[in-house]
């Protein structure tokens, strides 16, 4: 296997603080790797050294001669000016810069190296550059390609980024939270267009289902060294367990021979004698082994909810839209109504645009109905984690934001937990909580916005987005704190993992008004739409068999009309246009579950099934009608 990236005892510090010391880490063609580490050991900072935007301490990177790198920041920026066409082409990468070579030429007299260019042109797929860029944008709801860049929301921007880098089909692909801002449909598309390409892949992401079914190598950075698994995410919470637990064997056979070489260090040495420096110089190590602590997040965090009622919202037909930039009203919610249960742990999902945070941002008051009411229970206490995040002071310490809340965190039966206290159970340690907020990272202050929404005691939870930007060890916390609520949760979520862990019901927003609601998690709703998708198939295939039957054996009634010549034209063509249609459909079926189709032949035969499918209705009802008279 040839090795794309070799990192070599890499080592970043900010101030006073050491992000990561003496990182090594390779990286062969083919291979997808996924990066898992805490929030603040910079994660991200790693990926920018990697891709050549920031720099480190000591150590160096690299790459492979000739490899191609695409790069997806976190958060990506461009001009203001540009628009998201135009996006596309200004990051400088190799396809981009060769078009303007080529324009260039075109435009100097005698067009010196055409050739050349033309040759290059052809061997990097850049005469269908901007189709491709098209098509992408398209299949991940970016549709307003003259739309200019500062008119799009952060999330908007984020997949504009994306398309650009998937775009640039490089050799090696560096991706930091590409889920990030993706609806369902989006993530299911990318996981299945990055397990198929033959891409090499270096990714941080905090979904889990996406790690497990794309990645084949984790690299796991804690407490400053690597480790590395060779398998998928469940491979490695297996492995990962296994060496915890060695660990904790080792730790506390030290701390049994550390009591007794204590013991020895303290005697003093006989008269004309000494202490036997090898042995000194084994019990410090031994000493540093048996004071090493290990978090262990195994306890559970059961708090105290504020009592509810029976009453809790009852949403009365409420209706809700807006009007877009082209004059077509978007409608939110049409003649909506639900009575929301005691103790439910619902879960929201849907394509973006289809209104789910504005629904959530109706039950709090914040956006009026435009007909209807949301009747909210007197006992109900929300607490709302907002997709936008809070705005904290940034020259106050972690600790003092907390304690301005509360310095107890009441877990009932008498317990309680100080504000330190309960900031060491969302992995802020001491020194953390002493760090000015500035200093944190993105995933950190999410992480401490998590906590100032939970220690307020609410008994009605509503959680737009909380995943984004959180690690993984947080979501594992907050998964457990979550099944062991004692009230009301809604939770808004692109998080597959996260979804089917925590809710049991689920509200489909599908978009025009029209609102799903299925009894399960997200993994037993997929589940279930693929079954009525297959039975709908086989039903209506069956349907149009009886029925032919049925009209050939039926006895003709004098008093029915008969068919014209025409007709009688047309349902003989139907007969075979329908068994054409169905055959077009079995042939993209099977392309596209083959594995082996491109990105462009992926988004064509995407876009041609839906009206496929519509085209087949709409010609076998037709068939119908002439059969009852042929």
């Amino acid at each position: 296997m040839v090795s794309y990236l070799q990192v070599k005892n890499l080592t970043r510090r900010v101030g006073d603080r050491t992000l990561f010391s003496g990182i090594d880490l390779s990286i062969g063609q083919g291979q997808k790797v996924g990066l898992i580490a805490k929030n603040g050991t910079g994660k991200s900072t790693l990926l920018n050294i990697i891709a050549g935007r920031d720099f480190a301490d000591e150590g160096e990177v690299v790459f492979h001669n000739g490899v191609r790198i695409g790069y997806l920041e976190q958060s990506p920026v461009y001009p203001s000016d540009l628009t998201v066409i135009e996006a596309c082409f200004w990051h400088g990468n190799e396809t981009t810069n060769l078009i303007r070579r080529y324009e260039q030429c075109l435009s100097t007299p005698g067009n010196p190296g055409l050739q050349e260019v033309l040759d290059m042109m052809e061997h990097h797929k850049a005469w269908d550059y901007e189709n491709r860029s098209k098509t992408i944008l398209s299949k991940l709801s970016v549709g307003e390609f003259n739309k200019p860049i500062s008119q799009l929301s952060g999330g908007q921007l984020k997949r504009v980024a994306l398309a650009n880098t998937l775009i640039m089909e490089p050799d090696f692909l560096i991706l930091d939270e590409p889920t990030n801002h993706l609806d369902l449909g989006m993530i299911e598309w990318l996981e299945n267009y990055l397990s198929r390409s033959t891409m090499t892949l270096l990714m941080v992401t905090h979904d889990r289902y996406f790690l497990d079914r794309v990645c084949s190598e984790i690299i796991e950075i804690d407490k400053g060294t690597t480790f590395t698994y060779r398998g998928n995410y469940a491979y490695y919470l297996e492995k990962r367990q296994e060496r915890l637990d060695v660990e904790r064997s080792e730790i506390s056979k030290a701390n049994n021979l550390y009591r007794t070489e204590l013991d020895w260090m303290r005697r003093q040495p006989q008269a004309r004698g000494h202490k036997a420096r090898y042995r000194e110089e084994a019990f410090y190590e031994l000493e540093e082994l048996a004071h090493r602590r290990m978090e262990d997040r195994q306890v559970r965090l059961q708090m105290k909810s504020a009592y509810i009622g029976s009453k809790i919202f009852e949403a009365e037909y409420v209706s809700k839209s807006f009007m877009r930039d082209s004059g077509e009203p978007l409608v939110i919610l049409k003649d909506f109504y639900y009575n929301f249960s005691r103790f439910e742990k619902m879960g929201i999902v849907g394509s973006n645009g289809t209104g789910k945070s504005t629904f959530i941002k109706m039950l709090l008051g914040e956006v009026r109905p435009d007909s209807g009411r949301f009747v909210v229970g007197e006992t109900v206490r929300f607490g709302y984690f907002s997709q936008d995040g809070m705005k904290f002071d940034e020259q106050m310490k972690v600790i003092d934001a907390v304690r301005r809340i509360a310095e107890y965190v009441d877990l009932g039966g008498g317990r309680h937990l100080t504000a330190m206290q309960f900031l060491q159970h969302f992995l802020f340690s001491p020194q953390q909580q002493q760090n000015y907020i500035y200093k944190l990272s993105g995933g950190e202050k999410r992480r401490l916005y998590l906590c100032t929404v939970l220690m307020r005691n609410p008994n009605f939870l509503v959680l737009d987005e909380p995943t984004n930007d959180l690690d993984i060890a947080t979501l594992q916390i907050l998964e457990q704190y979550l099944q062991d609520f004692a009230g009301c949760v809604i939770v808004v979520s692109h998080d597959r993992y996260f979804m089917d862990k925590v809710v049991d019901h689920l509200l489909v927003f599908q978009g025009n008004g029209e609102i799903r609601d299925f009894p399960g998690n997200y993994t037993q709703y997929r589940e279930w739409e693929s079954l009525e998708e297959r039975k709908f198939s086989a039903d209506r295939k069956s349907f149009r068999t009886e029925s032919a039957a049925q009209a050939k054996d039926k006895p003709r009634s004098n008093h029915k009309q008969r068919l014209s010549f025409k007709e009688r034209q047309e349902y003989e063509s139907l007969e075979k246009q329908i068994e054409e249609l169905e055959k077009e459909k079995a042939a993209i079926t099977g392309t596209l579950c083959s594995g082996n189709a491109s990105v462009e032949q992926i988004v064509e035969l995407g876009k041609r099934l839906p009206l496929l499918e519509s085209e087949l209705d709409e010609k076998s009802t037709r068939w119908l009608e002439l059969s009852e008279r042929a």
